[in-house]
């Protein structure tokens, strides 16, 4: 599979085009403001989530996604459970997801929230409320009081979390998964980049099912 897996986007080039431009304009943020050093073929995941898995498969699955995303959702629901338990636990991938925030400020308010858990050791776990806790796009669902309620369920400290939320410590963070998106093609959400540990790359575009991400590492 030479070209990869492409299925109709949700989103227009252009749309993805005028944000990295915007981003790109950005005070610049770096893996050491983060000491961390991390890049998956020609993605770099420095900026994006924990590793979900070992970090010693020999296949990456990078997630580019939007929390708001209802392609996304359907995915995490639908496909990633398969994932996790054939690929993730058996130790053949392990998963990095990646900002690919634009549907409006929830994204942003949701992804950011994201990183603030990461802080107490909660990354996943609040990736996951989040999806689970979707609702409309832009009805407001990832405002403030609710991603604090998501953090709440989690037992994080409270006073911690809402501080790092309410600073808006991870604005330039998110800012820079949107970039590196687009840098590496993707145009719509979820996009998937499927990076061996020889370098060799495969990009399926869409919420495809476990079938087409077993295809695709089969022949990888």
């Amino acid at each position: 599979m030479n070209k990869g897996i492409i299925v109709g986007g949700v989103v227009a080039a252009v749309v993805i085009g005028i944000l990295v431009s915007y981003y790109g304009n950005e005070s610049a943020i770096t893996a050491a403001n983060l000491d961390i050093e991390r890049k998956h073929g020609t993605v770099d995941t420095s900026m994006g989530s924990p590793i979900l898995g070992s970090p010693n498969a020999p296949i990456t699955i990078v997630e580019f996604g939007d929390y708001q995303c209802p392609q996304c959702n359907n995915w995490f629901h639908n496909t990633k459970p398969a994932i996790q338990e054939n690929l993730i636990d058996t130790g053949k991938a392990n998963l990095v997801f990646v900002d690919l925030a634009f549907f409006g400020q929830d994204s942003f308010n949701a992804a950011q929230a994201s990183y603030c858990a990461e802080e107490q050791g909660k990354y996943w776990e609040y990736h996951d409320q989040l999806y689970m806790n979707q609702k409309g796009i832009n009805d407001g669902w990832a405002n403030p009081t609710n991603l604090k309620t998501f953090a709440l369920n989690l037992d994080l400290d409270m006073e911690l979390f809402e501080t790092c939320l309410d600073s808006g410590k991870y604005q330039k963070r998110v800012k820079h998964n949107v970039k590196v998106a687009g840098e590496n093609g993707a145009t719509s959400t979820p996009t998937f980049i499927i990076v061996s540990s020889d370098g060799n790359q495969q990009k399926i575009s869409g919420a495809q099912p476990f079938t087409v991400f077993k295809q695709t590492i089969d022949q990888m």
